[in-house]
C-alpha cells in the first residue's frame, strides 16, 4: 500500500497504483490559500493556480500507469471560503471561473474510459450544503468534513466504482399511465397527455420512456383493454413514444401477470431485470405476487410526486456508457422473434448470410467485454462475476486468452454478443468464463464458437468452469447435444465429441488478431 503526503493530491495520484482508485478534490487541492488552513495572501494569481493544479491532477488520472483501472471523483463540494469583494447573494468574476474550471475539468476527464464523476446535484439532496463543513475538525485534523456528509461522499464514490446492474426493461400500463383517460370508453382520440388536457404528467412519462428506449432500454405493453382501440391511440402521430419502440404490446383481458410472462420470454430477460409501472395498486399487487423479484412502481395520482418516479426510472436504468450494442437490442429481439415464428429454421440459418467477427485478446479500453460478463445471466458458464483487477489479472496469466464474438446477418448487427475466457496448455482448452447475450440464442453461435476453440489452440479436448445457477439453464442445455444429459459440474467435451454431433454451420468467421 503507498501513502502520499497531505495536500499533494497530483502526487500522490501519479504515484498510484491500485485496483480502484477514489479521488476527493476540495479547494485547497487546488490552491492552499482557498482553505482555512492556510494564511497565504490572497491575489489575482488564484485562479490560473487553480487550473494549474486540475491540469496536473488530469494528467495524472490519463497516464498509462492508471489504464484500465476505474477512478471515481468527486469535485469540491464545500463552499468557497467568503474572501471574495462580492456580497454572498452576488457571484464574482473569480469565483464563477473557479467553478467554470471544475466543470472544465470533468467534462474533459469523463472522456477517459472507466472514470466517473460523482453528480453534484444528487448530492445536494443527499448531503445539504449547511451541513458538510466540519471547521474545527478541518483546523484541527485536516479533514474538513462533517460525519454525515463523510458518510455521503463514500456512497456516492462506491456507488460509481461498484454500480448495481441497471435495469434492462420496463412494462408500462396504458390507460391513466402512459395517457389520462379509458381509452375504451374515449377512443384513442379522447386520451391525452399534454398541458391542453391537464395531462402534461403522462408526457413526461412518455417522454422518458423514449429516452430510455433510444438507450437501449426494452419497453412493453401489458394492458386490458380492446386491441383496436389500443393500436389507433399508439398510431397518434403525436404519441412521444414511439410506437417502434414498444414490444411487445399485451392487450387483452387476461390478467397482467401473464403479460408479463410472455414479455419476459419474449425479452429471454429475468423478472428482477424488469421494472412493471401501473396506477392501480391491484394490478401492481396481482404482478408482484406472480413475479416477486419484478420492481413494481404505482404511476402517481399526485403530480408532485411525479418528478420523484422519474428520478428513480434514471436511477434503476442508468448506466455509465451506452454502446453500440444497446442500440441494436430492440430490433435484434424483434428479430429473433420472427425467426422463432418460422416454418423452416434451417432455411432461414441458410439464408440468414451470417457472419461472426472474432476478436482474440481486445484491448482493456473494450469495457463491453466485461459488462458482458458481469451483466449476463442466462447463457453464462457459471456465474462469476469480475472486477476490473481481478479480470486483468486473469488475462495475465501463461497461456490465459480472451475471445470477444461480434455477429451480423442480412437483417443487421447485434454487436458484441459473446466473450470466452480462459487458457491453454498441452492440447487442453480451461474455459473459466463464457457468456452470450440472449439476443444470440438459436442462431448455432455457441456451437460456432465451440469449433473457434477447437481450431484455434489445436485442442484436444475442451475444459469448463460450469456452475448450475437458478438462471443460467440455457447454457446446461446447450450441452445436452454433446454429453447426453446436462452437466452439473466441471465437464469436459473432446474434438471427437463435438465434431461427431456438431449441427450444420453457416456462419462465416472473420478474425481479428
Amino acid at each position: 500500500m503507498k501513502t502520499g503526503l497531505y495536500g499533494d493530491l497530483s502526487g500522490t495520484l501519479e504515484r498510484a497504483g491500485s485496483d480502484a482508485v477514489a479521488v476527493i478534490i476540495e479547494w485547497p487541492d487546488l490552491d492552499a490559500r482557498l482553505g482555512y488552513r492556510s494564511l497565504g495572501k490572497w491575489g489575482p494569481d488564484i485562479v490560473p493556480q487553480a487550473q494549474a493544479s486540475l491540469d496536473r491532477i488530469r494528467a495524472a488520472i490519463e497516464n498509462e500507469k492508471l489504464n484500465g483501472i476505474p477512478v471515481a471523483i468527486l469535485t469540491p463540494t464545500l463552499p468557497l471560503r467568503p474572501a471574495f469583494h462580492t456580497a454572498g447573494w452576488q457571484a464574482g468574476s473569480a469565483e464563477l471561473a473557479l467553478e467554470l474550471a471544475i466543470a472544465g475539468f470533468a467534462a474533459s476527464v469523463v472522456k477517459r474510459p472507466l472514470t466517473f464523476v460523482v453528480n453534484a446535484r444528487r448530492l445536494l439532496e443527499d448531503s445539504p450544503v449547511d451541513r458538510r463543513l466540519d471547521l474545527k475538525s478541518e483546523l484541527s485534523t485536516g479533514l474538513p468534513y462533517t460525519a454525515a456528509h463523510c458518510d455521503v461522499v463514500g456512497r456516492a464514490l462506491a456507488r460509481l466504482l461498484q454500480p448495481p446492474a441497471p435495469k434492462k426493461g420496463l412494462i408500462t400500463d396504458l390507460d391513466d399511465t402512459l395517457w389520462k383517460g379509458l381509452v375504451g370508453e374515449v377512443d384513442g382520440e379522447g386520451v391525452s397527455w399534454d398541458l391542453a388536457g391537464h395531462s402534461q404528467a403522462h408526457g413526461l412519462y412518455q417522454q422518458m420512456l423514449q429516452s430510455l428506449a433510444a438507450s437501449g432500454v426494452l419497453i412493453a405493453v401489458a394492458s386490458k383493454n380492446d386491441p383496436a382501440v389500443v393500436e389507433r391511440a399508439l398510431s397518434r402521430p403525436d404519441l412521444l413514444l414511439s410506437k417502434e419502440n414498444i414490444f411487445p404490446i399485451e392487450v387483452h383481458w387476461e390478467a397482467k401477470s401473464k403479460s408479463a410472462g410472455r414479455i419476459l420470454n419474449a425479452w429471454n430477460i429475468a423478472a428482477d431485470s424488469v421494472v412493471f409501472i401501473d396506477d392501480s395498486p391491484m394490478e401492481l399487487a396481482e404482478v408482484k405476487s406472480a413475479w416477486p423479484d419484478m420492481e413494481c412502481l404505482q404511476f402517481p395520482k399526485d403530480l408532485a410526486e411525479l418528478d420523484k418516479l422519474l428520478s428513480t426510472l434514471r436511477d434503476l436504468f442508468g448506466k455509465s456508457r451506452l454502446g453500440v450494442e444497446d442500440t441494436l437490442r430492440l430490433e435484434s429481439l424483434k428479430r429473433a422473434a420472427e425467426f422463432h415464428s418460422e416454418a423452416n429454421p434451417e432455411q432461414f440459418l441458410a439464408g440468414a448470410e451470417a457472419t461472426m467477427i472474432v476478436e482474440l485478446n481486445p484491448p482493456a479500453s473494450d469495457t463491453r467485454v466485461l459488462e458482458l460478463v458481469n451483466k449476463t445471466n442466462q447463457f453464462n458458464l457459471n456465474g462469476h462475476r469480475y472486477t476490473e483487477a481481478d479480470w486483468r489479472k486473469q488475462q495475465d496469466q501463461p497461456g490465459a486468452f480472451c475471445i470477444a464474438v461480434s455477429y451480423q446477418d442480412k437483417f443487421g448487427p447485434l454487436g458484441k454478443i459473446a466473450v470466452l475466457s480462459g487458457r491453454h496448455q498441452d492440447g487442453v482448452v480451461y474455459i473459466t468464463a463464457w457468456v452470450m447475450s440472449c439476443r444470440a440464442f438459436s442462431r448455432r453461435i455457441e456451437d460456432r464458437c465451440l469449433e473457434l476453440l477447437f481450431d484455434k489452440f489445436s485442442a484436444r479436448e475442451l475444459s469448463f468452469q460450469y456452475e448450475p445457477t437458478a438462471k443460467n439453464g440455457p447454457t446446461s442445455e446447450a450441452f445436452e447435444r454433446y454429453l447426453d444429459s446436462k452437466p452439473a459440474a466441471d465437464f469436459t467435451l473432446s474434438e471427437a465429441q463435438f465434431r461427431a454431433r456438431a449441427p450444420t454451420l453457416y456462419q462465416q468467421v472473420q478474425w481479428r488478431l
